[in-house]
C-alpha cells in the first residue's frame, strides 16, 4: 500500500492495540504520532499540549514512503496530500467510559472524551481534512487482533464504510447517565 495510512479515534477506541497489526499485515512502518511529537520536541509542559505546526511540519519532512501512523491528532497534523486512507476507530461511549474509567481519568477528562466520542469530533474532524479516504470502524465488541483483521480487509477492499452514529442509540436518560460528572462507568 502506498502513501501513509492513519489510524484515529478517540482515546480508548483501540489506537495503540490495533495499529501495530495492521501495519505488520500491511508491511508498513507503524509511527505513533505521539513519540514523534516527544521526539521533535512538540510537546508542552505537562505533555498535554502539542504544537501542532511543528509535528506537522516535521511528519512531512521525515515520514515519507509507505507507513501508518496513529494518534488522535491525525486529523490536524497529517498532510490529507500524504495520507493514503485514514481508519477512524470508534466505540460506544458507554463502553469507552469504561475503558477510561480503569486508566484512571479525572471525571472531567473523562466526560470530554466521552462525549467527544458520542458526537464524533475526531471522525468530523477526520472527514473534514481527508474526505472520502476515511472509514470508520466500531471497536466495541472486538478483540484487537479480530478489529485488525476487519481493518485491513476494509483497506485492501478500498469501499466507504458505514458511517457511526452513537447519538440514535441514546435517550435523555442514558446520556445523563453516560455524561455525569462521576466517573463510574454505566452499568
Amino acid at each position: 500500500m502506498r502513501g501513509i495510512v492513519g489510524v484515529t479515534g478517540s482515546p480508548g477506541t483501540g489506537k495503540k492495540s490495533i495499529s501495530p497489526l495492521v501495519a505488520a499485515a500491511l508491511g508498513l512502518k507503524c509511527l505513533a504520532i505521539n513519540d514523534l511529537a516527544r521526539k521533535c520536541g512538540a510537546l508542552g509542559r505537562g505533555g498535554s499540549e502539542v504544537d501542532v505546526e511543528l509535528l506537522r511540519d516535521r511528519i512531512g519532512r521525515e515520514v515519507t514512503g509507505p507507513a501508518l501512523l496513529f494518534g488522535h491528532l491525525i486529523p490536524y497534523v497529517l498532510d490529507p496530500r500524504s495520507a493514503r486512507k485514514v481508519v477512524i476507530l470508534r466505540c460506544d461511549p458507554g463502553v469507552l467510559k469504561t475503558r477510561l474509567a480503569r486508566r484512571g481519568y479525572s471525571a472531567r477528562k473523562l466526560r470530554e472524551n466521552v462525549e467527544a466520542e458520542l458526537i464524533g469530533v475526531v471522525s468530523a474532524d477526520a472527514y473534514s481534512a481527508f474526505g472520502p479516504n476515511c472509514f470508520e470502524f466500531d471497536t466495541t465488541r472486538t478483540t484487537p487482533g479480530g478489529a485488525a483483521e476487519r481493518v485491513v480487509r476494509l483497506l485492501q477492499k478500498a469501499r466507504p464504510a458505514p458511517r457511526v452514529d452513537w447519538t440514535l442509540g441514546y435517550d435523555s436518560a442514558k446520556l445523563r447517565s453516560l455524561l455525569s460528572a462521576a466517573s463510574s462507568p454505566l452499568t
